[in-house]
């Protein structure tokens, strides 16, 4: 089994980097990172500067942590693609043919994708966290702006984490949907439709259920006090990450239901 996973993560990894699309939606994420990073920390130290408030500081790593909620969109997209072009194109009764385990597939596919996203995380929040330290040094944002090594570590590689667990949720869903259109339609409810579904109807039941949703939990493994919610999300980083982790297992084992069913 494991000689024939990594066979299978080698002829994913191969597919991944050989489709032009890979490419377009990473860049397309990291620039998207950077300019939301960008725009929101700005705002923030306009914020900061007119009301004048004494030892205000604007952490530059601060809105990296809540431009995930825009980014991961992008990263969504690659992910989808990783299963639904296949599907589309009927390449996927080759790679059914190549690997008959259909377990050992999704899972050859998961082992590519969640690195891949890890790291597009890690390296787009690097670059976003520089990019906007050294846009507000400008007089205009007051020189708020601070960047604590620790913090910043903390928290791209936090993006990172939350990418790569989004990216396989996405992944489980796109093995159980099989189409393009009804995964994208599936995965931006669960990241952010039904959420917000759920926070207008101000029903305490449903704002718990709400916070526990991917973003939601996201942002609290991250610990971004910048959401919707107007503050902290009221639990703890850890539940946070559990709550991720269950999603995307869940995910995968709806996706894996009907691989193995179904028919290519």
């Amino acid at each position: 089994m494991t000689a024939a996973l990594w066979q299978a993560a080698r002829a994913e990894w191969g597919k991944l980097w050989s489709v032009r699309s890979t490419w377009w939606c990473l860049a397309g994420a990291a620039a998207l990172m950077v300019l939301t990073a960008v725009a929101l920390a700005a705002a923030a130290a306009t914020d900061a500067v007119r009301e004048g408030v004494p030892g205000a500081r604007v952490t530059a790593s601060e809105s990296v942590v809540s431009a995930t909620s825009f980014v991961q969109f992008a990263l969504v997209a690659l992910a989808m693609l990783a299963i639904t072009s296949e599907y589309s194109s009927g390449g996927i009764r080759v790679t059914l043919q190549a690997t008959p385990v259909r377990g050992v597939v999704l899972a050859a596919k998961a082992l590519v994708v969640a690195p891949v996203m890890f790291a597009a995380g890690v390296l787009s929040g690097a670059v976003a966290t520089v990019a906007v330290y050294v846009v507000l040094q400008a007089d205009a944002f007051g020189g708020l702006v601070v960047l604590p090594f620790g913090e910043a570590v903390r928290d791209v590689t936090g993006a990172g984490v939350f990418f790569a667990l989004v990216a396989v949720t996405t992944l489980g869903c796109g093995a159980a949907m099989r189409s393009a259109a009804g995964t994208l339609t599936v995965v931006f409810m669960l990241l952010l439709g039904l959420p917000l579904v759920l926070l207008m109807t101000g029903s305490q039941a449903a704002l718990d259920a709400s916070l526990r949703m991917p973003t939601f939990a996201g942002l609290a493994f991250m610990g971004s006090v910048d959401n919707l919610t107007g503050g902290p999300v009221p639990y703890s980083a850890g539940e946070g990450l559990a709550w991720l982790l269950g999603w995307a297992a869940a995910a995968l084992a709806a996706g894996y239901a009907v691989l193995r069913r179904r028919d290519a």
